[in-house]
């Protein structure tokens, strides 16, 4: 059984945290400052409480702004990315955030599609993954370049049109010209991964990973995976769902939809691996690859 991708869990030995647990490695100052280009929706809140805890009324005005104009539909924006977003308006110093593109439903964003509009065959735009904002043109490709330098996301550079694309899906990074957009590269789960709800965790606390970029569902997973340290004895670890526990897969019917790992309970640093299972769609990777983790 092949093991389709690798999830980074740190286990850290020590007391109790001694101060707010900074739930990412990529974090702004916890206020964040937004304006959709084409609704005219703004947000300007402090999302994160001084005890490190998230204001979901905070949250939701964010994810209100968020939403394309003509779309309905209510607007998503996953923590990881309005952290992201937080660090990037930190350290641009540009307030508000000017969106020119933040959630797309999959109907809107295949609408753009066919209207011959450059936008990727399962975009993390559909999955509240990522946000286009614009930038004074002397900000533009030196924050590009920071953003890049964190390792931890999707960062395209659109100069002519004035633009970053922040995700926060695997890192890598582009411009128009090496974007390769028209070639649909997610098509058949070709990019298929996975993302943990937070970076650090307390010790004993439940991890959830959610498998993204799934284009053609559902996919099948192995119920059972593995843990690898970075030094020591690799350690079994386990998924559960409402699916009866005798079967020897999780079925993921929808991308972005969670599942809960059990069996990481030792100090370690180290990755989660779990096989995808037959049948599966010709360019479903083997393995799902996730972010790194901090378990204390």
């Amino acid at each position: 059984m092949r093991f389709f991708g690798v999830a980074v869990v740190v286990l850290v030995a020590s007391g109790a945290w001694a101060a707010p647990l900074q739930r990412f490695f990529v974090m702004g100052d916890g206020t964040l400052a937004v304006v959709n280009a084409h609704t005219g929706e703004r947000a300007e809140v402090r999302y994160r409480k001084a005890d490190g805890t998230y204001d979901q009324a905070a949250i939701a005005r964010i994810r209100r702004a968020f939403r394309s104009s003509g779309d309905d539909g209510e607007g998503k924006a996953s923590l990881r990315l309005i952290e992201v977003l937080s660090w990037v308006q930190k350290t641009s110093r540009v307030r508000p955030l000017t969106l020119m593109s933040g959630y797309r439903s999959p109907d809107y964003n295949e609408g753009l599609r066919a209207k011959g509009m450059r936008a990727a065959g399962g975009s993390l735009h559909t999955e509240g993954l990522a946000a286009d904002v614009a930038f004074p043109r002397a900000v533009l490709r030196p924050l590009w370049m920071k953003v890049r330098a964190l390792d931890c996301c999707g960062a395209g550079y659109y100069a002519k049109e004035g633009f970053l694309h922040i995700d926060v899906g695997q890192p890598r990074f582009w411009e128009p010209s090496t974007s390769r957009v028209e070639e649909n590269l997610s098509a058949g789960n070709a990019r298929l991964f996975g993302r943990t709800e937070f970076d650090r965790y307390a010790r004993g606390e439940e991890i959830v990973v959610a498998l993204h970029a799934m284009t053609v569902p559902p996919v099948r997973v192995g119920r059972e995976g593995r843990f690898v340290p970075d030094m020591g004895d690799t350690a079994t670890v386990t998924l559960e769902d409402a699916s009866p526990e005798q079967l020897a897969c999780v079925e993921v019917v929808a991308s972005g939809l969670a599942v809960r790992v059990h069996g990481v309970s030792r100090a370690s640093r180290g990755r989660l691996e779990f096989p995808t299972c037959e049948p599966r769609v010709e360019r479903t990777p083997g393995l799902v690859t996730t972010n790194s983790v901090e378990i204390r």
